[in-house]
């Protein structure tokens, strides 16, 4: 199948390309390397050493004897060139990751909340749009995410991207209806991806696109079956207050024998999965297209579960570094629940990986091998949801351990 990964040099998009790649397809990388200038500008660099997508693709070939192209091109900006690539190259299939994908980065400042919308909305509907314009009939899968809900706990288990209602009529009886689930979104780059979502339905029905949206938990994980096979094919690895996420924080406070902090109560429920297993649910997704004229397929991609303060419990028990809890710089629930449903990708065959078995991994051959890299400087939270959010960064910036140990 001819596939294209646009963001294909991403933390998800790496192992994604290689993954396709091994299975036979025949991938090409989309990308404007936008995160290697994000690095620059935030002044940090991923754990895990990185060449240059070039190095990186020759190495691939080299190891596995098969070719992986890549196309230097931004989606957002770019549209007749999208268009010319896309008409060219005429994908079987389209793996959507092109996006900005950092909630703290987001909402930074107002410059990057307007590049937030700007790059991730005109990037889904450039690529929509020039496949209609086209006639193309491309499986279009886009990488969303679990935060398309919200975070409110309802006592009920979030269904699989739809939602079905009772209509009461005029006339008093009730007609039952599916609803795309009502999107709460706690961050402008969630609010991008619930607008994605809506670019889809209105696509699927007009245009009989088929679009299929995988609501992503948080990845964790750095190594896949492909990036084992080279040094210089490891997966980047992000753990600054911007782009990491709670676990490798975590992780990386542990290896550096720091105070796990916890923000804010650690009530906090959120839906996890392995990058091992999100690369085989994008392959499953991939295998698996809706027909044209169908609704966009929706699938929560997420495997487990956890309240913060029981994620920093288990890496405490781990490493033997102690919690402290310091202010939350977002706004949002102190506690909340989450049940997911996941079901279809359990009957399609993922077995999933748990935190229990792969974090000593991580903590020990990851986090542990590259410590001396780490800049302890940049793993705290600097940006806050709210002006008066904000006005507490300092407390977390110049966060004293000694002094808040619990």
């Amino acid at each position: 199948m001819r596939v294209a990964v646009f963001g294909g040099d991403g933390f998800v998009g790496w192992p994604t390309c290689l993954h396709l790649s091994n299975a036979g397809h025949d991938v090409t990388i989309v990308d404007n390397l936008s995160r290697r200038r994000i690095d620059t500008e935030l002044g940090v660099q991923s754990l895990t050493p990185m060449d240059s997508i070039q190095e990186r693709l020759r190495i691939w070939k080299q190891v596995s004897g098969k070719t992986i192209r890549f196309e230097l091109l931004d989606i957002a900006t770019e549209y007749t060139r999208v268009k010319l690539w896309l008409d060219e190259f005429r994908p079987d299939a389209l793996v959507h990751l092109a996006q900005q994908r950092a909630a703290p980065y987001s909402m930074k400042s107002d410059r990057l909340k307007t590049y937030t919308v700007n790059n991730n909305t005109n990037a889904t509907h450039n690529l929509l749009s020039a496949l209609v314009e086209l006639g193309l009939d491309t499986h279009f899968i886009h990488l969303g995410t679990m935060g398309v809900y919200g975070y409110s706990d309802i006592g009920a288990t979030i269904p699989e991207g739809y939602l079905t209602v009772n209509v009461r009529l005029d006339d008093g009886q009730e007609v039952s209806r599916k609803i795309l689930y009502p999107a709460d979104p706690g961050s402008v780059y969630h609010m991008t991806k619930c607008m994605d979502q809506i670019m889809f339905a209105f696509y699927a029905n007009n245009d009989q696109i088929r679009a299929t949206d995988l609501h992503q938990g948080i990845v964790w994980g750095t190594h896949t079956d492909q990036t084992r096979r080279h040094e210089q094919l490891v997966n980047r690895f992000d753990y600054d207050g911007d782009y990491g996420t709670v676990l490798n924080r975590f992780l990386i406070q542990a290896a550096i024998k720091h105070p796990l902090t916890v923000h804010g109560t650690g009530g906090q429920t959120r839906a996890f999965i392995h990058i091992q297993d999100s690369v085989r649910c994008i392959e499953l997704a991939l295998n698996n297209p809706p027909a044209r004229g169908e609704r966009p397929k929706i699938f929560n991609q997420m495997t487990e579960v956890f309240r913060i303060r029981d994620l920093a419990k288990l890496v405490s028990e781990l490493s033997g570094v102690e919690i402290v809890y310091l202010p939350n710089p977002r706004k949002e629930a102190s506690e909340n629940d989450m049940k997911v449903a996941n079901q279809q990708f359990l009957d399609l065959g993922l077995e999933p990986i748990t935190l229990q078995v792969g974090m000593l991994e991580e903590l020990v051959h990851v986090a542990g091998k590259y410590a001396h890299r780490i800049d302890a400087s940049k793993i705290p939270a600097q940006s806050g949801w709210t002006a008066d959010l904000q006005s507490r960064i300092s407390t977390i910036v110049d966060f004293n351990p000694a002094q808040r140990k619990v």
